[in-house]
């Protein structure tokens, strides 16, 4: 007896490939949709947990002296019938969220819609808070992951802290994406930038988990506030008073950067010279090169910089490391200049503007708001 799965020989390996991969596809993304799905519904879930956890606390001074012995009351309890994820730690977490996402703050966010159920739920007696319908319309407010949010909570300016939420949203981060950028303070460079919706639209792109480029680790502008300088200082003293922040400043630079010294000397031809600021890139593997300057950048510059990195790859290098970076730190460039200036060379030159002073935290918001209209519009078809 033929086999009918062979007779139908070569018409069905034609289609095949193209049918395994286009099912492939819809299977894929129903489990992500899935996956997405059930992380709403439990980051909804801990929002109603917080919410119980604080009503209870808020009924009287005799409750909320209790407040510690019922989160580790509850951790114990929980653990024992769902296993992890119920610490007490897990636990306060869930209280804070619930206090940075009130009902009412949901409520003036919200859709028409939900916002009529949300309305509704304000004023729900606790028992009515785990209906499988509840969880579903409060989930709706909540489409990043758990994890998302948790990271979320560090972040105290509630300005910013909503600046990331959309962000992450919007660009589909993953949650070491958002980490990445709140530990970059993105939401105060972007609101000091010239460039602000150039800057947003960058970061809607992730960077592979393993690499790291220049342009990634350097960022732009620094904001150096902390250094508590006079309306007129020198070189001199904004180097001076890096040093003696030093800690505030690698803060600043970010975790990968390493101090190596200070007005390192060096001799080409009859001349000296000297590099005000020396650090290394552990992840780059390659020392960086800080020449710092109060006015604004020029083109000669980019030339100074070439010239101390061409002696830093042949006199500092050590073997294995990569090609040294040069960083000039002013308090202005021009975009244009930059560009001309610093594309095409050999050695990887990058200029970055510092700000010693943040504006007002309203102005941010404001500046922010008007860079994402201005890139929105930009991803506007024509004539919509």
């Amino acid at each position: 007896m033929t086999d009918k799965r062979v007779s139908a020989g070569s018409g069905l390996e034609i289609h095949y490939d193209s049918i395994l991969e286009d099912v492939s596809k819809v299977i894929d993304a129903a489990r992500r949709t899935a996956a997405r799905s059930v992380n709403c519904i439990m980051t909804a879930a801990y929002w109603f947990v917080g919410r119980r956890i604080v009503e209870f606390e808020q009924k009287g001074e005799k409750r909320a002296a209790y407040g510690e012995e019922l989160l580790e009351r509850l951790s114990v309890d929980l653990g024992k019938c769902y296993g992890r994820g119920f610490s007490r730690q897990n636990l306060q977490q869930m209280r804070q969220f619930y206090l940075l996402y009130l009902p009412e703050k949901i409520y003036q966010t919200a859709s028409g819609e939900l916002a009529g159920t949300l309305g509704t739920m304000i004023c729900q007696t606790p028992s009515g808070i785990s209906s499988e319908s509840s969880l579903v319309d409060i989930a709706r407010r909540f489409p990043l992951p758990w994890s998302a949010y948790v990271r979320l909570l560090s972040v105290k300016n509630e300005n910013a802290r909503r600046f990331y939420e959309a962000e992450a949203l919007r660009g589909g981060w993953s949650v070491r994406q958002l980490d990445r950028q709140i530990n970059s303070q993105f939401y105060e460079r972007v609101a000091l930038s010239r460039e602000k919706a150039a800057m947003l639209e960058k970061a809607e792109v992730g960077l592979p988990e393993d690499a790291v480029t220049p342009e990634a680790a350097i960022k732009d502008p620094y904001v150096l506030e902390f250094l508590n300088l006079k309306d007129e200082y020198s070189e001199s003293d904004l180097e001076e008073a890096l040093i003696q922040r030093l800690e505030d400043f690698l803060l600043e630079l970010g975790d990968d950067f390493a101090f190596i010294g200070r007005q390192r000397r060096l001799r080409v031809g009859d001349e000296w010279y000297r590099v005000d600021l020396l650090f290394f890139h552990r992840r780059l593997r390659a020392l960086i090169v800080i020449d710092l300057k109060i006015g604004k950048f020029t083109h000669a510059d980019a030339g100074r910089m070439h010239l101390y990195l061409n002696y830093a790859r042949e006199h500092w290098t050590n073997e294995g490391e990569n090609p040294p970076v040069g960083l000039i730190l002013c308090a202005q460039k021009d975009a244009a200049v930059a560009r001309y200036a610093l594309e095409g060379l050999p050695n990887k030159v990058l200029a970055a503007e510092y700000r010693t002073t943040l504006p007002d935290e309203a102005q941010l918001a404001e500046e922010l708001v008007r860079a994402r209209r201005l890139l929105e519009s930009r991803r506007a078809p024509k004539g919509s």
